[in-house]
């Protein structure tokens, strides 16, 4: 009886474990299926980029000579009018001291020299033209001959003449006048020179670059230091030329220095180039970065998290739910009653991880997690359900992004 027990039972299994192969056959095969649900969404565009300054100064030499000292290196602080180097500068050093002296020797002996002639020639036509008088009288009194009056006349025009000339210099070398001036003008393109051989800095900033050594010949033309201006930091990030579309000033990112992946920081757009670049089809974008983390340095590499749209309340699907995505249409299996069908749906924001479905779903309806499941349209399908991942949109949580998401 025990033993017809046993076969009873064994046939009972049986026929109940291919009965559920048979239920499970009929019900269709398995599949991991999301509900369409509706949740704050936000699109970004994600890249990398750097870190560079507003503006850069190249500092040169206006003249050619030998680095005697160079006072700064990469990483330095300065100001404007901080000395960064000095070059040797004995024949300008002579050509400046040649021109003081020239200038000193007109006004401690040429001008002098130039009064004392004034005062002379003053004197001697105040003595012809005294003769003059004297033999005037002389010849109206018939006691001398007219070429004796002829001869004192002629003697005060010349005197006359050279008082003259005198006065002329004089007012050449006086102060103010044309010799001073030419004479300042010499000094001060010889002292002009001098100063060119002590290299300054022409605005404040951080010395990034150091091209020159001591002993160095250098010449115009030749930049020696790079200074990245003291203000404002920028984001130079070049973003695939379809994301055009989406970008626009002002929008927000988050961003995030390979160096320092726990500490992101906010920017804004601040720029978007006019033209695309046609070797890597790609757009330069800037980002503003106010205020400044005091880690940032330049060329320093950056991932960037530009958010181009948010919405607040937004029906969405994984990604991973959807196949032949065709501009703003793609397609999902939809489950209802058992089976999946094939829906078409009309596609907005699109996140990281999740995207806004516009047009063929509503709240509540099941897709598939494999939007390219091998089945055929109307199959009976066994949907079981799995969590919708959040969307991955802030780089805080993240140590490297994507270069794009398409």
């Amino acid at each position: 009886m025990s033993r017809r027990l046993r076969l009873a039972a064994a046939l009972v299994l049986v026929v109940a474990a291919l009965g559920w192969l048979l239920l499970g056959k009929l019900r269709g095969p398995g599949f991991e299926a999301y509900e369409v649900t509706a949740r704050p969404l936000v699109q970004t565009v994600v890249a990398t980029g750097r870190v560079v300054a507003v503006s850069r100064a190249q500092v040169g030499s206006p003249v050619t000579g030998v680095v005697l000292d160079r006072r700064v290196q990469e990483g330095d602080a300065v100001r404007p009018g901080d000395v960064l180097a000095v070059l040797r500068a004995d024949d300008l050093e002579a050509q400046a001291a040649e021109a003081a002296a020239a200038l000193d020797q007109l006004r401690r002996s040429t001008r002098p020299r130039a009064q004392a002639a004034v005062r002379e020639a003053e004197a001697r036509l105040q003595q012809a033209s005294r003769e003059a008088t004297r033999r005037r009288d002389l010849f109206a009194r018939q006691l001398i001959a007219r070429e004796a009056l002829e001869q004192a006349l002629q003697a005060e025009t010349v005197a006359r003449t050279a008082a003259e000339q005198a006065r002329l210099a004089l007012q050449d070398l006086a102060a103010g006048g044309p010799a001073e001036t030419a004479a300042l003008a010499r000094q001060a393109t010889a002292q002009a020179l001098l100063e060119k051989t002590t290299i300054r800095a022409e605005v404040a900033g951080t010395v990034l670059t150091r091209n020159v050594e001591p002993g160095d010949l250098v010449q115009p033309g030749r930049v020696l230091f790079e200074i990245a201006r003291a203000g404002d930091t920028e984001l130079l990030v070049p973003l695939d030329e379809k994301n055009l579309e989406v970008l626009a000033l002002g929008q927000p990112a988050m961003c995030v220095a390979d160096a320092f992946p726990a500490r992101p920081f906010p920017a804004t757009v601040s720029f978007i180039a006019p033209s695309v670049d046609a070797q890597r089809g790609s757009v330069d974008i800037r980002l503003a970065v106010s205020p400044v983390p005091d880690f940032l340095r330049q060329d320093m590499t950056v991932s960037v998290n530009v958010e181009t749209g948010r919405r607040d309340h937004a029906l969405v699907v994984p990604n991973d739910a959807l196949a032949e995505i065709d501009g703003d249409t793609a397609q999902v299996w939809r489950v209802a009653d058992g089976r999946a069908s094939r829906q078409t749906v009309g596609l907005g924001l699109r996140g990281l991880a999740l995207t806004e479905i516009t047009t063929g779903l509503q709240d509540g309806d099941r897709v598939l997690a494999d939007g390219g499941a091998d089945i055929a349209d109307g199959s009976r399908v066994r949907a079981r359900d799995a969590g919708i991942p959040a969307d991955a949109n802030d780089p805080a949580t993240r140590k490297e992004l994507p270069a794009r998401f398409d």
